[in-house]
């Protein structure tokens, strides 16, 4: 018996995106299906819209540094796009890899990187600037102790602040901030919650590897 299949079943917990409407997520997606059709139709490689993404979550986090959010979230919401149009193509043209993989997951963690480093560089001279790096350990984390788990073979799935999650959280903080004039204290409040709910994600995440292990030691004692 492996370690996947004596790993106990654990409910999935609630997360953000099943705050939005299906169908809102299903317009959305046959959006960028529709877009990824287009850049098959050019023949940009999936990973040059990798690399596009990583420029977008660049200039994110420069517009940020420099003071002009509402850029910023238009290039968020660009880089969260690329990054799952990238993996249309690479399925519309049958060009799956496991470098492709890698290469799309290491240059996520770059572009949020930018994301939270260009939000620091904003705050610099007051305390929250301390905030953002502490947002960037825990989303690292979160990806961190997925693919060690996954590494092991357990199924690691469980907590809060997936990607996804964490872009709409900064485009949702980001907006509200510009439309409520608040930018301040909602980025603060976004930064600090991703930071708070990702690093507990990463230490649920570890604790569940060893509960599974101590079960699967228990089956063998059997």
């Amino acid at each position: 018996m492996n370690s996947s299949e004596a790993a106990p079943r654990r409910n999935p917990r609630v997360r953000l995106l099943s705050a939005i409407p299906e169908s809102w997520i299903r317009g959305f997606l046959g959006g960028l299906d529709r877009l990824a059709d287009g850049f098959v139709h050019l023949g940009v490689s999936p990973n040059r819209i990798t690399l596009f993404a990583l420029l977008a979550g660049l200039a994110a986090g420069a517009f940020f540094a420099f003071d002009f959010p509402a850029w910023a979230v238009v290039l968020i919401f660009i880089c969260g796009a690329l990054d799952v149009i990238d993996g249309k193509v690479a399925v519309k043209t049958g060009r799956k890899s496991l470098y492709g993989a890698i290469f799309d997951s290491t240059l996520d963690r770059y572009s949020e990187f930018f994301i939270y480093f260009g939000l620091a560089y904003y705050f610099r001279g007051r305390w929250p600037m301390w905030i953002p790096f502490f947002t960037f350990l825990g989303s690292t984390m979160v990806s961190y102790t997925r693919a060690r788990a996954e590494g092991l073979g357990i199924e690691c799935r469980i907590g809060f602040m997936q990607r996804a999650e964490r872009m709409i959280l900064l485009v949702l903080g980001t907006l509200i901030g510009i439309i409520f004039n608040v930018f301040d204290p909602a980025m603060i409040i976004v930064l600090t919650a991703i930071a708070v709910v990702s690093n507990i994600t990463a230490i649920d995440r570890t604790l569940l590897v060893r509960k599974i292990e101590r079960q699967m030691t228990k089956d063998k004692e059997v």
